[in-house]
């Protein structure tokens, strides 16, 4: 969707696993920032949206993700996801 479309003088990163982290130069860039917050949004939210937050906690980056902005193909799954993320992970779900 156009709102979304990159401006000039954004960075891309380009993902390559489930989590963003993984493989790519993510960490380093927001740390050459000095982001110490994400707020994840995307889907799936127990594949892609976990495994990125699990790995951002790891970081020691304080995370939030916002439910009405997440989804999945398995609701069950997706409900499952959002709970690990809080109770486990210290993620806040807002």
């Amino acid at each position: 969707m156009a709102e979304l479309a990159p401006q000039e003088g954004d960075l891309k990163i380009y993902k390559r696993r489930y989590s963003a982290f993984f493989g790519t130069d993510l960490d380093l860039t927001l740390r050459e920032l000095g982001v110490t917050e994400v707020e994840l949004v995307g889907v799936c939210t127990q594949i892609c949206v976990l495994y990125t937050a699990a790995d951002a906690r790891m970081l020691n980056y304080d995370v939030t993700v916002r439910r009405n902005c997440v989804a999945s193909f398995d609701p069950q799954a997706h409900e499952f996801a959002l709970k690990e993320m809080e109770k486990t992970l210290g993620v806040k779900v807002i």
